[in-house]
């Protein structure tokens, strides 16, 4: 019920699970993160106006449009599925006619998320377990490679994060655990229900 009542405040219908009609080992199904969660974890992690959010594996746009209302800063979706971008343009016209003039932007491209060209002032990246460890290691190959080309602190946000995410992370990547932040709404007994952050930089 607190699903459907945020979306309707954000006039965007982003409930429900998709499953892919082909089943893919490297790409996860559609599930959008729980306002309760995002609620939990925001009373905790900061963005700043000048942040800019990149959601891999965006799906209809929840993520983003919580962010952009909430925090006031400029978000780009990036979805795979033709289907799940319609949905999220779909949302985005009814969510803009809610939203004053901003300086801030929502964007969503309809492409693989290995094929995203990470722009220089992408700072934080977030990812709800979108696919496999093989694609998520070319994605944090592309932001590293930003990185070199245009120096700045990043962050990778993980919700319900799978072990080969963080074991890559970890021992990999320069990347380090700076924040981990539980769940409290959410099943109590499941140990992984909870947004971990990793930083490159200050």
């Amino acid at each position: 019920m607190y699903d459907k009542e945020c979306d309707r405040l954000l006039r965007i219908n982003t409930v429900g699970v998709r499953e892919w009609l082909h089943q893919s080992s490297h790409y996860n199904r559609y599930e959008a993160t729980p306002y309760k969660a995002l609620d939990d974890f925001f009373e905790v992690y900061e963005l700043k106006k000048t942040d800019r959010l990149v959601d891999f594996g965006c799906g209809k746009g929840r993520l983003p449009f919580y962010i952009h209302n909430r925090c006031g800063v400029s978000v780009t979706g990036i979805e795979m599925s033709g289907q799940l971008y319609q949905e999220a343009l779909e949302n985005q016209a009814s969510y803009m006619q809610k939203v004053k003039r901003s300086n801030t932007f929502i964007s969503f491209e309809c492409r693989l998320a290995e094929e995203y060209e990470v722009e220089a002032e992408d700072n934080r990246f977030y990812f709800f377990n979108p696919f496999s460890i093989q694609i998520f290691m070319t994605v944090i190959a592309n932001v590293l490679r930003s990185v070199d080309q245009h120096k700045r602190s990043v962050d990778i946000i993980l919700y319900y994060p799978t072990s080969d995410y963080i074991e890559f992370l970890e021992t990999s990547t320069p990347f380090e655990l700076i924040k981990g932040v539980k769940v409290s709404s959410m099943h109590e007994k499941d140990p992984n229900e909870l947004f971990l952050v990793f930083r490159l930089g200050d």
